[in-house]
């Protein structure tokens, strides 16, 4: 380990020991998303699905699920689900440097409280989040109870909600692809006036990607 020298000291193997060796420099820690689309580049080798408001990529054990309604063919919900959770994505307009996030969430806790639910705040890794419980009714006709994790984002003109189930609602300090699909989405806010809290439309993918390739 090297030591600094006063300028005045003769050269030699001597150290001034009032000197502290210089610290060591911190690792630079690498940009992570939720991003805005006019900061990622159409051209830097990413592949993307378009769904309008949200563009993903895809992750390595989730598989991209889209709700929609045949009438219309209107885009209704996302999800990526893998074997041991899954996250549904959601997109929001909101004003720029607002905090919609905190405006919503006693809304959101409300809600479940009226369905018979709770929803408490806690601290994790996208902030303040909601830890929900949920009595629910199964396919076969019995209740269960229904964990969910509900995060928000804030982003320049717009929030990115997303709710965990799962084991990533159940254990909420392990990281696994639901976070990989968080933080690598690109949300697409678009120009037009739109209330704060309107949701951001969502459309389906290009046919291409819709219809599996010939191996």
């Amino acid at each position: 380990m090297k030591f600094r020298r006063k300028s005045s000291e003769p050269a030699g193997d001597s150290v001034d020991e009032g000197v502290e060796p210089s610290a060591p420099e911190e690792p630079v820690a690498t940009p992570v998303g939720p991003w805005d689309i006019d900061d990622v580049s159409a051209d830097d080798g990413v592949d993307r699905i378009d769904l309008g408001s949200l563009l993903l990529t895809n992750v390595e054990g989730l598989e991209i699920r889209l709700q929609v309604d045949e009438a219309t063919d209107a885009v209704q919900s996302v999800m990526l689900a893998g074997a041991d959770g899954a996250v549904e994505l959601r997109a929001f307009a909101a004003p720029r440097g607002g905090d919609l996030w905190a405006e919503i969430r006693p809304r959101i806790a409300a809600e479940y409280a009226q369905r018979g639910g709770t929803a408490s705040e806690r601290e994790g890794r996208y902030g303040t989040e909601l830890h929900c419980q949920l009595t629910v009714r199964t396919e076969d006709g019995r209740t269960a109870n229904q964990p969910s994790r509900i995060v928000g984002i804030n982003g320049g003109r717009w929030l990115l909600r997303a709710t965990l189930l799962g084991r990533a609602a159940t254990e909420p300090d392990a990281v696994g692809p639901w976070d990989t699909a968080i933080e690598t989405t690109v949300v697409r806010r678009g120009v037009g006036a739109m209330p704060s809290g309107g949701e951001l439309p969502l459309t389906l993918p290009s046919q291409d990607l819709l219809t599996p390739r010939e191996p």
